[in-house]
């Protein structure tokens, strides 16, 4: 063997070593990313000594989330005012690359299943971060007219009374934020997948702290949802594996389409609110605490429409939150199996010495036809010292009326959650998320 040869194979397997050793470099292009990870493509703030700490500063603004899908089930419009100047943007759990236009700009959107409308921030956008999407280096990039279907089915469309325009209008969102955008359409790609002239919000100015920074992927089911919009590409039809927050080196994944999903998953029915269809209602019907099933009187996890009351599957949402009548129940029985002493630590009430968790008891959600096991990494979260362990679960806030159970992303971690709206069901298997 020559030396050239020799040298090339030498730079082969000294590049095939470096992505071995940087899992980042490996990731595909619907990788799921949580921002404190290795590979997140933020500069995301250090996650504190104490990893309680972390977790609650991420949960800080569920009681905003709350209110915003608390307004959702109760047909209210939450207004915030779009204010001038840079704001702090907050920046969501998990992110998914996309790429909008052509040629494809690179954007890392939130993934948020309780939301329907994709947005992306665009050039000249006030309040905006650094990283926007140009609408002039895109060849397929065009506006949407107030005259056009698409119009309609936006909140808060602000068109002229007579004549044509350009379809404006103002939305909330988490609760304490807004945004003002103008109705587009590009190409979206989503790994290997170009979606054609997919409508979309191109964000001119947002006020808040609860915006991320570069824009959102819609996965709920309304009529602007990626899933209405992709219909024939995927069916209806979507997945994701959530890491671990404390994964640091693993993301997970989205999965498009049936082809892609687990053969053998447990399904439970997805139920549909004519009034808020967008959210993803499962039928609730029972926790257990080790071998007990804790009585709940029913009328707290029953499915009603029209006010909204019943359990969702949000991926916006850090710690799960019962209404109070269940996480108290829920919270005595567990307390009477670890037998304490008990401390309280931000949102969580029910903490306690890490040597007394042999005796922390396994919980279970039952719905209709899924029994879902919690791991302990799911239902407990530790101190980084691992002295303390906490129930990582709470009641709804006492300043959100709520009748809403909300399953939560720190219980979906490591989980397979396949969202089947062409068959109306939602599965759920256990999957190492890396």
């Amino acid at each position: 063997m020559d030396m050239p040869t020799k040298a090339l194979l030498f730079f082969a397997l000294l590049i095939s070593c470096t992505q071995a050793a940087d899992p980042c470099a490996t990731q595909s292009d619907l990788s799921i990313i949580h921002v404190y990870g290795k590979c997140s493509p933020f500069d995301p703030p250090k996650p504190e000594p104490n990893w309680v700490n972390t977790v609650l500063n991420m949960a800080a603004k569920d009681p905003a989330r709350l209110r915003y899908l608390s307004s959702l089930v109760a047909q209210k419009v939450v207004s915030v005012p779009i204010a001038p100047g840079q704001q702090v943007l907050g920046i969501g759990n998990y992110v998914v690359r996309v790429k909008l236009g052509t040629p494809g700009q690179t954007m890392y959107m939130v993934l948020d299943n309780s939301y329907d409308a994709t947005w992306a921030p665009c050039a000249g956008c006030t309040g905006c971060s650094s990283t926007m999407f140009s609408p002039n280096s895109s060849t397929s990039y065009s506006s949407l007219d107030c005259s056009l279907p698409q119009c309609t089915q936006v909140q808060g469309l602000q068109c002229p009374a007579t004549g044509a325009g350009a379809c404006f209008f103002n939305r909330s969102y988490g609760g304490d934020s807004s945004l003002a955008a103008t109705l587009v359409k590009d190409s979206l790609t989503l790994g290997k997948d170009a979606v054609s002239n997919y409508a979309f919000g191109c964000i001119t100015a947002i006020s808040g702290r609860s915006i991320p920074p570069e824009g959102l992927l819609g996965l709920g089911r309304g009529p602007m949802s990626l899933l209405s919009q992709t219909g024939s590409l995927y069916s209806g039809v979507f997945s994701y594996c959530l890491p671990s927050f404390r994964s640091y080196y693993f993301s997970g994944s989205l999965k498009l389409g049936p082809a892609s999903q687990p053969k053998r998953i447990q399904t439970t029915p997805l139920l549909k609110n004519p009034h808020r269809p967008s959210l993803y209602y499962v039928n609730l019907t029972g926790i257990s605490v080790g071998r007990v099933l804790v009585p709940i009187d029913p009328k707290f996890l029953a499915f009603n429409p029209t006010t909204g009351a019943g359990t969702i599957i949000d991926s916006g949402t850090v710690i799960t939150r019962f209404v109070q009548p269940i996480y108290t129940a829920v919270r005595d029985e567990f307390r009477k199996q670890v037998q304490g002493p008990f401390s309280s630590l931000g949102a969580f009430d029910t903490c306690f010495t890490a040597t007394n968790e042999a005796a922390a008891p396994i919980i279970a959600f039952h719905f209709q036809g899924l029994d879902l096991k919690l791991p302990l990494e799911n239902s407990l979260i530790h101190s980084s010292a691992g002295s303390l362990a906490c129930l990582a679960m709470a009641a709804a806030p006492n300043n959100v009326n709520s009748v809403l159970n909300v399953i939560a992303n720190l219980q979906q971690q490591n989980l397979r959650v396949m969202f089947d709206t062409a068959n109306s069901q939602i599965g759920i298997a256990r999957e190492l998320c890396n």
